[in-house]
């Protein structure tokens, strides 16, 4: 791995005059940061020890530095749908690159893309592209891959939402999860130049864990370093809980497509309570003003502040124009502003066309917190539900230098606005608002 400490060959910049997200605070404190290492610099050791100066010194006037921004669960953006593969399969990879490359201006410097339930070919054709991509750490590469999320196809038919319910089966075995993915997708396997282990495909897979023999695989998932999450599930609090107890660690956007909280069993909702033998699980909350009403998020963050996590569960909407688009299995979605509607519905929503920044601000004016607590919720909190607390998600040494700049803003009616002015990926700046 690359050291924190630099040498005189680096290009080192020290960013001055700025706030830094650093737990529950705004922290006035110098950040250094490294290009060649692509990361946080030890910058008391390398300016008294080394006698290092910076490069270039950078006055933020005030502004925040924050971790870069990580978004769990992301079906596609910018017209690419992750889980449709393209007439020529071979455009797909250049596609995803494109894509990687828009998406880091809107403060994404990582993402779980996520596959809803198709038939198994989809799988198999566009796994191999959504692995973790950030090996060579190239700064230009835009936003990076932390591995894959498949979100089905082993959920529940009742609770479906906008996924085709003839594209769900159930799961006796781990056979069948290894027909559906692949098993060189499920298993960590050998890099052949350095001969390390490398992480699987699939980072997280979201399932029922009541249908069929899921509960009981649960264990065997999450022993080869894969997060098990519970989504699109009829659970009842007491399978919830066996799922926990089992090894599940995260809920898929909590309160939507799983049964309602109910006073004499209060389902998934109810694993975040505090209990003598369970850890809590970690959840997602889509907080777009549509898949939830702004008192339901609170009252979630009051239950398990340390677990929530915004997602965006953004479709391949983002950033397109209001209108009526094709979607998988020859369904189509309607966009107005930021709400998906699936084409002959009423009201079945079908993902979201919101950017992770732009849920940060609707969390930070609907519950009341604090800057810190509001971005924690996009850094610091899914780094620690993926297990990369070192590497991303906090402003510490030795972590990937992925940084966003942001300058807070109010409208007259006393909105707060977070609006992200810079990007920087492993130490390098890749967008700036101003240019």
């Amino acid at each position: 791995m690359p050291s924190a400490v630099p040498t005189s060959k680096d290009r080192i910049t020290k960013f001055t005059n700025c706030r830094l997200v650093i737990g529950n605070d705004l922290v006035e404190q110098d950040l250094w940061v490294s290009s060649a290492t692509g990361k946080i610099v030890r910058s008391q050791e390398v300016f008294y020890g080394e006698n290092v100066v910076p490069d270039i010194t950078i006055d933020l006037k005030g502004k925040i530095v924050a971790p870069g921004l990580i978004d769990v669960q992301l079906n596609g953006a910018f017209g690419f749908n992750f889980s449709q593969i393209p007439e020529d399969p071979s455009t797909y990879g250049k596609t995803l690159r494109q894509v990687n490359k828009r998406l880091i201006q809107t403060g994404v410097t990582s993402y779980l893309p996520t596959l809803t339930s198709e038939k198994i070919e989809v799988y198999h054709q566009a796994l191999p592209f959504l692995g973790p991509s950030g090996t060579h750490r190239i700064a230009e590469d835009g936003s990076e891959s932390l591995g894959a999320h498949v979100e089905g196809p082993f959920i529940n038919p009742t609770k479906n939402g906008i996924h085709k319910v003839g594209n769900i089966i159930p799961a006796h075995s781990i056979n069948d999860l290894e027909t559906c993915y692949l098993s060189s997708h499920l298993n960590p396997t050998l890099d052949p130049l350095t001969g390390t282990l490398r992480p699987p495909i699939i980072k997280k897979i979201t399932a029922a864990p009541e249908v069929a023999n899921m509960m009981s695989l649960i264990p065997e998932i999450t022993s080869r370093g894969i997060i098990y999450s519970i989504g699109h599930t009829e659970a009842t609090y007491e399978e919830a809980s066996l799922a926990v107890a089992s090894g599940a660690t995260m809920i898929t956007h909590l309160f939507n497509a799983m049964r309602p909280l109910h006073h004499r069993n209060p389902g998934v909702f109810g694993v975040l309570g505090l209990a003598e033998s369970l850890p809590r699980p970690y959840f997602g909350i889509i907080a777009d003003g549509i898949h939830l009403h702004p008192t339901s998020i609170k009252i979630a963050f009051n239950a398990h502040p340390e677990g929530f996590i915004l997602v965006t569960d953004a479709m391949h909407l983002v950033g397109l124009e209001d209108g009526v688009y094709e979607w998988t299995n020859g369904e189509r979605i309607i966009k107005v502003g930021a709400k998906l509607i699936l084409e002959g519905t009423v009201d079945k929503i079908a993902g979201s066309s919101i950017t992770l920044i732009e849920c940060v601000t609707n969390f930070l004016n609907w519950g009341g917190v604090s800057i810190p607590a509001a971005l924690k919720a996009v850094t610091s909190t899914p780094a620690a539900m993926l297990g990369m607390s070192a590497a991303k998600g906090n402003l510490v040494s030795d972590a990937d230098a992925d940084l966003v700049v942001i300058e807070e803003e109010f409208d007259g009616n006393g909105w707060r606005n977070l609006r992200i002015d810079q990007v920087w990926k492993f130490g390098t700046k890749v967008w700036d608002r101003e240019l």
